[in-house]
C-alpha cells in the first residue's frame, strides 16, 4: 500500500543521506545504486506508471497522538524523492503503508485508517491518516471482489478474474498510491462497454491522444451526471474532469507488466473512511459525506 502526499524539504538536522556501503542499500533492486557522491540512490516505477527517483536516507519522524502528545520514530529509513512525476501539476511524494515490518504503518502499530474528502483539492485541510491501534476500522493489500455493478445491473464478469492464482499472478489490490482504477481486460471491457452504452446517447464522445482513460465526453461532470446510474458520490469516484467542459472515466485497463493485477486507486476511495487491521487481515469501508469531515 502506498499513500501519496506532498511535502516541502526543509533540510532538517535529523536527516542524513545513506552511503552506498549502508546495509539498507542492499534492500533496493539490483542495478546502479550509487550517485556521484557515493550516496545510495533509487528509482521506482509504480502501478499507474508514476516514477520516483532520489536518495535513500535516515530521518526522525514526529507524529501528533490522540491525547495531544507526540510519538517519535528514530532512525526511520526513507526514500527521499528528488525527481517525482506530477499529477494535475501538483508535487507528489509516496508514503509506504504496506504490511511488511519496515513499513511506517507497522512501526506505529498494527492498525491504521484514512479518510479522503477531496483528492484533487490541494487546499482541502480535512483529509486524515490515523496510525496505530486508535485507528477506526510494499507488499500489497489483496481484496476479494465478487463483481461490479452499474446502477442495478450486475455486469457479466467471472469472479475468477479478481482472484489471485497460486502462481502469484492476478488478484485485486487496494492502493493509495495509484490514481485511478486499473482493471484487467476481462473486467474493464464489460464496464467500459456499459458506461459507453449509457453515456453515448446523452454526451458527445471526445477522442483524446492522452488521458487517464480513453472514454471521454463533452460535459460538466459535477452537474451532467446527476440522475444517471452514477450518483454525486460515485461520479467523483469513477470520473474525472479532463479540462474545461470535458470528463473521462477514471478507469483504465491494467498493463500486462503488473502481473495481471486489478487495482482500486485513490480516486475510488474518496468520501470513504477506510480502516486496516493488519493483524486480523481485514479492511473496513464506511461511506462518509465530505461535509462530515469539515
Amino acid at each position: 500500500m502506498l499513500a501519496r502526499f506532498s511535502i516541502l524539504p526543509s533540510l532538517p538536522s535529523t536527516y542524513a543521506n545513506l552511503p552506498c556501503t549502508s546495509p539498507y542499500c542492499t534492500y533496493l533492486p539490483s542495478g546502479d545504486k550509487c550517485d556521484p557522491a557515493n550516496y545510495c540512490k533509487f528509482s521506482n516505477n509504480y502501478l499507474d506508471g508514476i516514477t520516483v527517483k532520489g536518495l535513500l536516507g535516515m530521518e526522525t519522524l514526529m507524529f501528533e497522538t490522540s491525547d495531544e502528545g507526540e510519538a517519535k520514530i528514530s532512525n526511520m529509513v526513507i526514500r527521499c524523492g528528488h525527481d517525482n512525476d506530477r499529477y494535475n501539476d501538483q508535487p507528489s511524494g509516496i508514503m509506504g503503508l504496506g504490511p511488511e515490518n519496515v513499513s511506517l504503518a507497522t512501526k506505529m502499530g498494527s492498525k491504521f485508517s484514512y479518510c479522503i474528502g477531496s483528492f484533487k483539492d490541494p487546499h482541502y485541510a480535512h483529509n486524515q491518516l490515523i496510525l496505530g491501534d486508535d485507528a477506526v476500522f510494499n507488499n500489497l493489500y489483496f481484496l476479494t471482489l465478487e463483481g461490479i455493478s452499474v446502477g442495478e445491473k450486475m455486469l457479466d464478469i467471472d469472479p475468477a478474474v479478481f482472484r489471485r492464482r497460486p502462481s502469484g499472478m492476478g488478484g485485486l489490490v487496494i492502493n493509495f498510491g495509484t490514481t485511478i482504477i486499473l482493471l484487467t481486460s476481462h473486467a474493464f471491457d464489460p464496464l467500459s462497454n456499459e458506461a459507453e452504452r449509457l453515456l453515448n446517447g446523452s454526451f458527445e464522445r471526445v477522442e483524446k491522444l492522452y488521458s487517464l482513460s480513453d472514454l471521454c465526453y463533452r460535459g460538466n461532470m459535477s452537474h451532467d451526471l446527476t440522475g444517471s446510474p452514477w450518483s454525486r458520490f460515485t461520479s467523483l469516484n469513477f470520473f474525472h474532469d479532463n479540462g474545461p467542459g470535458e470528463f473521462c472515466m477514471a478507469v483504465s485497463p491494467s498493463s500486462s507488466d503488473v502481473k495481471e493485477l486489478s487495482v482500486i486507486g485513490v480516486m475510488a476511495q474518496q468520501s470513504c473512511n477506510i480502516g486496516y487491521d493488519i493483524g486480523g487481515k481485514k479492511i473496513f469501508f464506511q461511506r462518509i459525506d465530505r461535509k462530515l469531515l469539515e
